[in-house]
């Protein structure tokens, strides 16, 4: 995509709830004496299948359970790890004994173990996809074939072709009318969706400079240990490889770069960025990036993210205009969105603020979602996922290559982290492997390649 058409798409394609084209036609199913049309099921009961049985994934099941509207309940799961399995299972159980229905038949370990999965559930249907992002277009992909609709947490994949994959896989979607909710929980939140209102209203004029951090503790993996099976240990370290879960930058920073954009209405065109790292237990990451990223009309996005110990710390995203700036959140002292009429952000200049506590959005999400199931109305999700992915990918790249990364290049890039995904197993060669110490090199700009 060109500058110039880059910076003509319009706001409504990355508006709150994508308008979807084609309704797929009515399919049947026949199970157990009833017959389930395209939608829910005639006694409204809404069934979920768990792929990816980690903390999120088992937060996103109650986040589901919290909804109103009818009832939801948890019939099959899957995951690499019987461990993790079986101790969501016992988490769910304990906490809702009523919603939980798994028995040993429903429930899938291994690498194909998302098929079984998704082949338990009937058109209506919900499959919550909660591995890490290197399965995410994979499962995604074989949801959408299958006719369910689909929940799955971000990110969403760990290099370009894996995007387009998604991206290729989130148009099938559209065309068949499912209904797709992802993990940018932000985008629900009350709070955020006020304040940015009013931006676009033209509140702090026209935006020039956005500014994002999420700068916070170490996540360091252990050393390898000696004789374990490489491709299990940097699975169950995901957040430290990039092949898994695209780094931290992508797996986590991708909430405050979709965030920015929204607030921009517009994607990046290009990025250039540095990063480094001083701990050498960030498994093949960086520890600490910052990326500069430019929007067609010059506009600035500078994206902060650091992982070390006993540094300033915050997790918050900035605005800043012709006419003021904006705190679009913040976890310091006063958390709450805030508009002020100058640079400042001082009290005495503070026009308006959020009034109110906000939403839980993870449990917003997710109602949004099952009422438009239940409802049969537009929602999905799944395009705007593909494009903030490529836009903190494109990020990634340019703070490991050292090089000036354009949309267009990335977008375009044909580096693989896996190139065979669907075919990993324990037994296949790890993409990278750790030196005789137990630790792993990380990138070297001006050298390694991601575009």
């Amino acid at each position: 995509m060109s500058a110039a058409r880059h910076a003509k798409v319009t706001k409504s394609r990355r508006e709150f709830l994508i308008q979807t084209g084609a309704v797929l036609s009515a399919v049947s199913l026949v199970k157990g004496g009833l017959i389930y049309g395209h939608h829910v099921s005639e006694d409204n009961t809404i069934r979920l299948a768990l792929v990816g049985c980690g903390g999120r994934g088992t937060g996103a099941v109650a986040d589901a359970f919290s909804t109103t509207g009818g009832p939801v309940k948890l019939v099959a799961m899957a995951d690499l790890f019987g461990d993790r399995l079986e101790g969501s299972l016992k988490n769910l159980q304990t906490q809702f004994p009523d919603k939980v229905d798994v028995p040993p038949e429903r429930r899938f370990v291994g690498f194909d173990a998302y098929r079984h999965a998704i082949d338990c559930l009937r058109p209506g249907d919900v499959v919550i996809l909660a591995t890490h992002a290197a399965f995410r277009p994979v499962h995604f992909e074989y949801a959408v074939q299958k006719g369910v609709n689909v929940f799955m947490e971000k990110s969403f994949a760990v290099d370009a072709p894996a995007t387009r994959r998604l991206m290729k896989a989130a148009e099938e979607s559209e065309k068949k009318n499912l209904k797709v909710g992802v993990g940018f929980m932000w985008r629900h939140s009350k709070a955020r969706q006020e304040v940015i209102k009013r931006i676009h209203d033209g509140a702090i004029g026209e935006i020039h400079t956005l500014r994002i951090y999420r700068v916070h503790g170490p996540v360091f993996t252990p050393r390898l240990p000696a004789g374990a099976n490489e491709i299990e240990f940097q699975i169950r370290h995901a957040v430290c490889f990039n092949w898994v879960s695209g780094g931290f930058f992508v797996d986590w920073h991708c909430h405050n770069v979709d965030v920015a954009c929204w607030v921009k209405g517009a994607w990046p065109v290009e990025a250039q960025a540095m990063g480094g790292r001083c701990y050498p237990d960030a498994g093949n990451l960086f520890d600490h990036y910052t990326v500069e990223y430019t929007f067609a009309d010059g506009t600035k996005l500078f994206a902060f993210s650091r992982h070390m110990p006993n540094c300033w710390s915050t997790y918050s995203d900035y605005a800043h205009g012709t006419k003021g700036s904006a705190v679009i959140m913040t976890d310091l002292s006063d958390p709450k969105p805030k508009l002020y009429k100058s640079q400042k952000m001082v009290a005495s200049e503070e026009i308006w603020r959020y009034p109110e506590p906000d939403v839980n959005p993870y449990h917003a999400e997710w109602q949004v979602l099952l009422d438009a199931i239940r409802q049969d109305r537009p929602h999905n999700e799944a395009r705007r996922a593909a494009e903030a992915n490529m836009a903190t990918l494109m990020g990634r790249m340019a703070a490991h290559t050292g090089q000036y990364v354009t949309w267009e290049q990335a977008w375009n890039s044909n580096f693989q982290y896996v190139p065979d995904i669907d075919k990993l197993t324990f037994d296949s060669e790890p993409p990278i492997r750790a030196d005789n110490e137990g630790r792993y090199a990380p990138p070297l700009p001006g050298t390694s390649q991601e575009i």
